[in-house]
């Protein structure tokens, strides 16, 4: 089992910043992917960013640019800074955890952040 524990989301003006963190915990393969997904009311949840344990990363095209993610590995951590925020990255964030061996996946979600972005 991973336990995923978000924090940071909030309200901002567009424009401004916020940055997200998630601390994951308890049976953590090495080679595993964290990655940050949102779903805004009435949408499919969708990829924001990922970040391979081998330190690959991989952006959705509307926020290549504007957010970055980053890991410390020490501590479990994951992190998305989203700069030049925009009434359209409105949603709750999840953050998740996936890892493989052999045939089987582990696939954790945090309980979610909402992020709220006005005009």
């Amino acid at each position: 089992q991973v336990q995923l524990v978000e924090s940071g989301g909030g309200s901002v003006q567009a424009g401004g910043s916020l940055k997200l963190s998630c601390v994951a915990s308890g049976s953590i393969f090495s080679r595993n992917v964290m990655a940050w997904y949102r779903q805004a009311p009435g949408k499919q949840r969708e990829l924001v960013a990922a970040f391979t344990s081998g330190g690959n990363t991989n952006y959705a095209a509307s926020v290549k640019g504007r957010f970055t993610i980053s890991r410390e590995h020490a501590k479990n951590t994951v992190y998305l800074q989203m700069n030049s925020l925009k009434p359209e990255d409105t949603a709750v964030y999840y953050c998740n955890y996936n890892a493989h061996r052999g045939a089987l996946i582990y696939d954790y979600w945090g309980q979610g952040t909402q992020v709220t972005v006005s005009s």
